[in-house]
C-alpha cells in the first residue's frame, strides 16, 4: 500500500468528541468518557476511510503562545481562563473534559499512536511543519479553518474538515478552497488576515470584509504586493481601500507573523515519532483492552483496534 500520512488537530477533534457524544458516558469512578470514546471512533474512522499508514496526532504544547500575543494582545485572548505569568496561559476547557485529557494521552500511547507538539507553538505549527516537508501524500484532519493553508495539490496536501460533523466530513483540495473563498490556499493567511477572525480574536481591517478580501487578492496576490500598491499614489486602489488599510497600519504589520502557520520547526522525523501505524500487540494490546474495560470505552477500542490490525 502506498504510503499516506495523516495529521489530526487532536484538540479540535477531542472538542468535537466531548460536545458530540453524551456525557452520560462515564466510568464507574463517574468521570466522563465521552471524549476519549469519540476521539477513539474518529480514528478508527479516519484512518480506515481515508488510507492512513502513518498519523501523527499533533498536540498544543502551548495553545496561546506569547509570541503571538506579544504581537496582537487580543488573540484568542476570549479563550483564557487564566493568565500563568511566565508559563502558557490555562484555556477554557470543561471540568469534564480536562479530565479526560490524560486518559486520552495514555490510550494513544497505548495504541502506539504518534503524539507531537512544540514548545511555544501550537498544534496548527505542528501540522504545518509536517505537511511542508512530507515525501507522501498527506490529509489534515482539522475543524481549524486557520490550516487551509496548507492545502497543496502539487503536494498531494489536502484538508479533511470535520465542522459540519463526522458524517458530513468535507475533503478541501486547492478547487474547494477557491470555490469556497475565491482565494488561493497559498493567499488563504492573508484572506484571513484582512477579512479577521473572531474566534481567534483577530480584528482584521475594519471596512474589509471577505468578498473585498478575495477581491483585492484575486487582483493583486498577495497583502505585501496590495500594501506596496495602496502606498503609490497612480495605483488603482481605491481612495476607501486605501484609508482602510492606512488606518489599519499597526495591525497589519504583525498580524501576517500571528496568521501564518509555523512550517519550520525541528521536530522528530515521522520514524522517530513512530509514525507508522501498526497492530497493537502484546502487553499494549492487553492493557489497552483491560481499560476499555474498566473504563467504560466501549466498542471504541475495539474498532481502533481492528483499524490498527488492518495494518499488519
Amino acid at each position: 500500500m502506498p504510503h499516506r500520512l495523516m495529521l489530526i488537530d487532536t484538540a479540535s477533534l477531542y472538542f468535537r468528541a466531548f460536545y458530540g457524544v453524551p456525557d452520560t458516558i462515564r466510568r464507574a469512578d463517574g468521570t466522563p468518557v465521552n471524549a476519549v470514546r469519540g476521539l477513539l471512533d474518529m480514528i478508527a474512522r479516519l484512518t480506515t476511510d481515508y488510507d492512513a499508514t502513518h498519523l501523527v496526532a499533533c498536540w498544543d504544547d502551548d495553545w496561546r503562545p506569547h509570541w503571538r500575543v506579544d504581537l496582537i494582545p487580543s488573540y484568542k485572548a476570549h479563550r483564557v481562563a487564566e493568565a500563568v505569568a511566565g508559563a502558557p496561559d490555562v484555556e477554557v476547557v470543561p471540568d469534564a473534559l480536562k479530565a479526560q485529557i490524560p486518559m486520552i494521552r495514555r490510550v494513544l500511547e497505548l495504541a502506539g499512536i504518534a503524539v507531537v507538539g512544540a514548545a511555544e507553538h501550537e498544534a496548527d505549527d505542528v501540522v504545518g511543519t509536517y505537511a511542508s516537508h512530507a515525501e507522501v501524500p498527506v490529509d489534515v484532519v482539522t475543524g481549524d479553518r486557520d490550516l487551509f493553508q496548507v492545502v497543496d495539490d502539487a503536494r498531494q496536501v489536502r484538508v479533511i474538515y470535520t465542522a459540519r460533523g463526522m458524517k458530513n466530513l468535507e475533503v478541501l483540495t486547492d478547487v474547494v478552497v477557491v470555490g469556497k473563498y475565491r482565494v488561493l490556499p497559498e493567499q488563504y493567511a492573508d484572506y484571513a488576515t484582512l477579512r479577521g477572525d473572531t474566534s481567534d480574536g483577530l480584528p482584521g481591517v475594519a471596512g474589509i470584509g471577505e468578498k473585498t478580501a478575495a477581491a483585492l487578492l484575486g487582483e493583486y496576490g498577495t497583502l505585501d504586493a496590495l500594501l506596496s500598491a495602496a502606498a503609490e499614489a497612480g495605483s488603482g486602489v481605491s481612495a476607501s481601500v486605501r484609508s482602510k488599510l492606512a488606518a489599519a497600519g499597526d495591525y497589519l504589520k504583525v498580524a501576517p507573523a500571528v496568521v501564518k502557520i509555523v512550517r519550520d520547526l525541528q521536530l522528530p522525523t515521522l520514524e522517530e515519532a513512530g509514525a507508522q501505524l501498526r497492530p497493537v500487540v502484546g502487553d499494549s494490546r492487553a492493557e489497552l483492552e483491560r481499560l476499555g474495560n474498566e473504563w467504560n470505552l466501549g466498542g471504541s477500542v475495539k474498532r481502533l483496534l481492528k483499524a490498527l490490525d488492518r495494518r499488519q
